[in-house]
């Protein structure tokens, strides 16, 4: 039997129990799931890091996505609130979209 030892998405449960196959769950404390939630983000921004095409690429940010949610909603936000915040950084100091890349700054 693999051991996994991560958070899963909601419904996995399911769809392993649909396949005729017993597993072993609990249910995470609330300062474990907000470290396991940030462990997935890592996990899961490696596998964007690693997508060899477009499509597993946006497959990837979908997951990352998922878990921005869960973890707004940890902080006390919603994902509006953390894109209201990204606007506003955005206003004020710009986003990423004109690839510049600083090299140094003179003191």
């Amino acid at each position: 039997m693999p051991t996994y030892n991560k958070l899963v998405r909601d419904r996995i449960p399911e769809v392993i129990s649909s396949t005729g196959k017993s597993f072993n769950t609990s249910i995470l404390e609330i300062d474990d799931y907000i470290k396991e939630l940030k462990k997935k983000c890592y996990e899961e921004l490696n596998e964007y890091a690693s997508a060899p095409n477009d499509e597993n690429a946006v497959e990837e940010l979908a997951d990352l996505l998922e878990l921005m949610h869960s973890l707004a909603k940890i902080h006390g936000a919603d994902i509006a609130e953390v894109e209201r915040v990204r606007q506003q950084k955005a206003e004020k100091r710009g986003g990423f979209e004109n690839r510049i890349f600083l090299m140094d700054v003179e003191d």
